[in-house]
């Protein structure tokens, strides 16, 4: 994924989740275009990925349009990555992984290194950290040598909000989205440091716990809708629980 595909990717999602579209919405490539100041390509394929992501979906006009989500299937599929993520974490740590493998997994650690440690954080890097993010779980998925484990985070990749970088954008505030990368990314050196030294529970326990703020995000919305309309404005995309 280039550059420009991947910040026109990280801006539309942060717009669908700070609410700037409405349930139905349609969502036409020329108007997103001119607003984010980029061609139609990388729009064209940013809207691909948010539908297999499951923000959005085929519009019955064409193109795409904004769909309405639950909050159980939220929280259902963000917990089964969790589960998945972890067990997928603990047969690398337990069969031993590749040293390309373990290479390209201190790369993202490096390039999230770069992203995350300054004074303030660019949109820019913003968008670097999503990308990497997206390689560092897609390597430890398809790097654990299990195809079922593959097929069934490529299933939870199409549910809406479960994708790895799809709650990250969910913060009041760039600075305190600053502070959660930091967080997160402390786990993925510590998922690298436990797949090196063969620590397959330990593996498996941060894979599960890594979700957690994404699921405690959700709650936290859900617990206190007035503030969540204020600051996290795309839960007006999400339905009751019950």
């Amino acid at each position: 994924m280039d550059s420009q595909q991947s910040r026109v990717l990280v801006q539309l999602r942060d717009m669908i989740l700070k609410g700037e579209f409405g349930p139905g919405e349609r969502l036409a490539e020329i108007p997103l275009a001119e607003k984010l100041n980029a061609s139609r390509t990388p729009v064209r394929l940013a809207l691909a990925s948010l539908e297999h992501e499951g923000l959005i979906e085929p519009s019955p006009a064409g193109g795409y349009q904004m769909r309405r989500f639950t909050s159980q299937e939220i929280a259902d599929a963000i917990r089964v990555r969790g589960v998945i993520e972890g067990l997928a974490l603990r047969l690398l740590a337990e069969d031993g992984a590749p040293r390309q493998l373990l290479r390209e997994l201190h790369d993202c650690l490096d390039e999230g290194d770069k992203a995350v440690h300054k004074p303030t954080m660019e949109l820019d890097d913003y968008a670097a950290y999503v990308e990497m993010n997206d390689r560092f779980h897609r390597l430890v998925v398809e790097g654990c040598g299990n195809a079922a484990v593959k097929r069934i985070m490529d299933l939870l990749d199409s549910q809406p909000f479960a994708a790895p970088s799809a709650m990250l954008p969910m913060q009041s505030s760039m600075q305190e989205g600053q502070q959660w990368m930091q967080q997160a990314h402390r786990t993925h050196h510590a998922m690298v440091q436990a797949i090196e030294k063969g620590q397959g529970y330990r593996a498996q326990a941060l894979g599960e716990e890594h979700v957690e703020i994404a699921r405690m995000n959700l709650d936290y919305a859900l617990e206190r809708p007035e503030l969540a309309a204020e600051l996290m404005p795309g839960m007006k995309l999400v339905a009751a629980r019950r």
